[in-house]
């Protein structure tokens, strides 16, 4: 079996998807209509930058997803290769739970681009800037993880947001928390703790204003039921429930990303090929997620979609 994926925020790049627009008009189709919906030059901003506009929460989320759809919209239409029909799952990270959607038809494209608008939006506004922050603990487990997060809250937020893989976790909170769980790695055996550059906390409790708008913009918008089942970050398993998907998108905001375990829950359905849109960065952590020999394609290029095509 086979699960499509799509990875989160930090896989954005100035000059993402301009290949790909340059040798495809299905692609350059995908990115006009993400703009036409937003109301704003976001591919020209993908192309060519400013990063730091780029980079932003509100840019960041629907630029990837534009990103990730594209190469799967190629696949599609140039390459003939349905999702429905080679596809048993879909998965993302994050945001890319979003593209994972539109990607299995539960939200169109410019209804996802337009609620991922939304989410970054909302995400940068529930927290003042320099109120929180994020730190990636390498060299750790979840257990251990948490037991430093609880250790270092000292009456503040600071709990573990993305379980990413057997040997990096995400933690976040207050900032002053985050720093202090930063400076106590060596202590509960963690190689390191390095603080990321990110404008808000995601994925924990103060993100609960986030949650609120999104549990808003999608009573308003709700997705349909999925061409396949989606597996979801905050439960590590198949949803096909439309109003059960509706639910989990908005605990997403402040829930943690389990795609460790979510990894593991496909791997333990029988699904043995992986194939990511749009990014390389969720590859490397469901190799060393699975604890079998599993097969991981990154699809990037239209040379990565060529080959693709006669591979499924």
């Amino acid at each position: 079996m086979r699960a499509f994926i799509f990875p989160g925020q930090g896989s954005q790049s100035v000059g993402m998807g301009k290949a790909l627009a340059d040798a495809s008009p299905v692609a350059r189709e995908v990115f006009q209509e993400v703009d036409d919906a937003l109301g704003q030059h976001l591919f020209k901003l993908m192309s060519e930058g400013p990063e730091d506009q780029l980079t932003l929460t509100e840019n960041a989320q629907p630029a990837i997803m534009a990103n990730a759809i594209a190469t799967l919209r190629v696949l599609e239409k140039e390459g003939g290769v349905m999702l429905a029909a080679r596809a048993d799952y879909v998965a993302g990270h994050s945001l890319g739970e979003y593209s994972a959607l539109c990607a299995a038809g539960a939200f169109d494209l410019a209804t996802t681009a337009r609620l991922l608008k939304t989410r970054g939006q909302a995400m940068q506004a529930a927290v003042p800037v320099g109120v929180g922050a994020m730190a990636a603990l390498l060299g750790a487990d979840i257990d251990t993880a948490q037991r430093l997060a609880d250790a270092a809250a000292e009456g503040e937020v600071c709990t573990v947001a993305n379980d990413n893989d057997p040997s990096q976790v995400v933690i976040s909170g207050h900032k002053g928390a985050v720093e202090r769980a930063v400076a106590l790695v060596k202590d509960y055996g963690i190689k390191r703790g390095v603080l990321l550059p990110v404008s808000a906390p995601f994925h924990c409790p103060l993100m609960q204003p986030a949650a609120d708008a999104m549990a808003e913009a999608l009573g308003g918008t709700p997705p349909a039921a999925p061409l396949v089942p989606v597996v979801a970050n905050v439960t590590a398993s198949p949803v096909s429930d439309a109003d059960t998907i509706r639910g989990l998108l908005v605990e997403q905001v402040t829930g943690r990303v389990r795609w460790r375990e979510s990894v593991g829950a496909m791997e333990d359905i029988g699904v043995g090929r992986f194939v990511e849109f749009g990014g390389k960065v969720l590859a490397p952590m469901v190799k060393r997620s699975a604890a079998g020999d599993v097969e991981v394609t990154s699809i990037i290029t239209m040379d990565d979609i060529e080959a693709l095509a006669k591979t499924l």
